[in-house]
């Protein structure tokens, strides 16, 4: 007898094993491609965040630099008009000539009358941002000058006209606690010491704000028994 022209149900059931594990296979792979586009953009989100996070600090710190700037220089607006008196980047600078005679760490009196306009300012600037003041010492790269006993090299003259300068402050009414001094000797150039110019430029004295470092105080030994 011929055939009724009908597929078995068996050839129904082999399609449908042959069919299944491919559709596993597939699904398991987009799902694996779904995991690794997950991981990739949340990777991506992680970055651009650290990214918007690092700008963002960057640009607190610019303004908070450029608010200090501007303040320092409102506070300094006098003596700035002066002339004698120069500020980059944060630092006061004081041309060593207005200060001292050549080789000497004497105090003139303009450079003590240049000190006076700028101590009310100061402290003022200083008592609102809980900072100190450190003053620095530089020279040129010329030796001392034969013949000066009083100073053994440029390291020595600098850091005792940066003292000389700091007393002076005191003297006119800054905080002991407020201000300090420091020594650069040649270190640390303007300008060039290839000529005169640039070595009249490189004998300065300059002042900066610094941040006030608060110390915890140490806790000894009976206090640190006695405690609960």
């Amino acid at each position: 007898m011929g055939g009724t022209g009908h597929d078995s149900p068996l050839d129904d059931t082999d399609d449908d094993v042959t069919n299944a594990p491919i559709w596993a296979v597939f699904g398991d792979l987009m799902s694996g491609l779904l995991g690794v586009f997950v991981l990739v953009l949340v990777g991506v989100m992680v970055v651009q965040m650290d990214l918007v996070s690092s700008l963002q600090a960057e640009v607190h710190k610019r303004e908070q630099e450029e608010a200090r700037r501007m303040a320092l220089e409102k506070a300094l607006a006098g003596p700035l008009q002066s002339g004698r008196v120069t500020l980059n980047d944060g630092r006061i600078g004081i041309s060593g000539a207005v200060l001292f005679a050549l080789g000497s760490d004497e105090l003139r009196p303009e450079g003590r009358q240049v000190l006076q306009s700028l101590v009310p300012p100061l402290k003022v600037y200083l008592g609102e941002r809980q900072e100190m003041l450190m003053v620095s010492g530089f020279t040129d790269d010329k030796g001392v000058q034969q013949g000066n006993k009083k100073f053994a090299d440029n390291w020595e003259l600098s850091a005792q006209r940066a003292l000389t300068v700091t007393r002076a402050l005191i003297e006119e009414g800054m905080p002991r606690s407020q201000v300090f001094s420091a020594a650069f000797g040649a270190e640390q150039p303007v300008a060039s010491n290839a000529d005169a110019q640039g070595r009249a430029q490189n004998r300065r004295v300059e002042m900066a704000p610094v941040p006030r470092v608060v110390r915890q105080p140490v806790a000894t030994a009976a206090s640190a028994a006695s405690a609960p």
